[in-house]
C-alpha cells in the first residue's frame, strides 16, 4: 500500500524493449506509489503486455521517440487529468517518480524520495549514485563529473550526480514548465529551469542493483554527455540573449501555481 502521506505520487517508467525486466520494477513500484505509468517507448518486444500485466497503465509510442519524449508525454496525461469535483487538486497528482526499466533503480529507494518530498517539497530530487562511482567504467564516471560541473558553473545548481533519472518531480514544477528536448538532456534541462527559477533541488542517496548498468542501459555515455551540456549551454545562452526559453508553460487557468 503507498504510504498515507504521499497520496499523490505516480511512478512514472519510460520503457524501450524492457520486456525482460519492466514486470519486477513495476511490481516494485506499486509497494509504494498507488499508480504507475509506462511509456512504451516504441519497443519491439512485449514490454508494454508484461507491464500492464505487472498493474501498469501504459501509453505507447508507435516509434521510439526517446526519454525525454517518453517523460514528457506521461507528465502531459498526468496533467491533462481532473478529479471529477473538477478542482486541479494536489490530493490527486502531488509528484512523478521516474525510474527506469531495466532494473537498476531500487524502487524500495521510493520512500527516501517520499519522506523529503513531504518535509520540503522540492521543485525536483534527485537520486545520487555517487556512493556507487567507484564500481562504474571511468570515462561514464568522468563524464558525469563533467555534466555536474557544467550543471554548477551556468546554473548555480551543486549535485553530486546530475545524471540520474531515479528522480521525483513536484507536480508544481511541471505545471509551469515542460521538458525541453527528447532524449537525455531533457533531464538536465529540467534541472536548469527549476535552478534558473530559484526553485529547490534536492538529492538523496540511492543504492543501484548494478553499480554498472552499460549492458542493459540506453544511454551513451559519450554522445549523450554532450547532448546534455549542449542542453546546458543553449539555455544559459538564450537567458544571457534574452530570447525567448523553450520549454516554459504558460500559467494554467485561474492564474500561476
Amino acid at each position: 500500500m503507498p504510504p498515507p502521506s504521499t497520496p499523490g505520487l505516480v511512478a512514472v517508467i519510460p520503457a524501450l524493449n524492457a520486456g525482460k525486466t519492466i514486470g519486477t520494477v513495476v511490481a516494485g513500484a506499486l509497494r509504494h506509489v498507488p499508480r504507475v505509468i509506462v511509456v512504451d517507448d516504441g519497443s519491439t518486444d512485449d514490454t508494454a503486455s508484461r507491464a500492464a500485466a505487472a498493474g501498469a497503465e501504459v501509453i505507447r509510442h508507435p516509434k521510439n521517440r526517446g526519454k525525454g519524449a517518453a517523460l514528457a508525454t506521461a507528465f502531459e496525461a498526468l496533467l491533462a487529468e481532473r478529479p471529477s469535483s473538477g478542482r486541479d487538486d494536489d490530493a490527486t497528482f502531488a509528484g512523478a517518480m521516474t525510474l527506469d526499466a531495466d532494473g537498476q533503480h531500487d524502487p524500495e529507494d521510493i520512500p527516501r524520495f517520499a519522506e523529503l518530498f513531504r518535509r520540503e517539497r522540492p521543485a525536483i530530487t534527485v537520486g545520487s549514485r555517487a556512493g556507487q562511482f567507484a564500481h562504474m567504467w571511468g570515462p561514464r564516471r568522468a563524464l558525469n563529473r563533467f555534466s555536474s560541473a557544467s550543471l554548477r558553473f551556468f546554473a548555480g545548481a551543486d549535485l553530486p550526480d546530475s545524471q540520474s533519472g531515479f528522480r521525483l518531480y513536484d507536480a508544481l514544477f511541471l505545471r509551469r514548465f515542460r521538458l525541453a528536448g527528447e532524449r537525455y538532456e531533457a533531464e538536465m534541462d529540467a534541472l536548469m529551469q527549476a535552478a534558473r527559477a530559484g526553485m529547490r533541488i534536492a538529492s538523496v542517496p540511492i543504492r543501484l542493483t548494478v553499480a554498472d548498468g552499460r549492458a542493459t542501459s540506453h544511454y551513451r555515455p559519450f554522445r549523450d554527455t554532450f547532448r546534455i551540456v549542449g542542453a546546458v549551454l543553449a539555455r544559459w545562452l538564450r537567458r544571457r540573449t534574452g530570447r525567448p526559453v523553450e520549454g516554459t508553460a504558460p500559467p494554467p487557468a485561474g492564474g500561476p501555481r
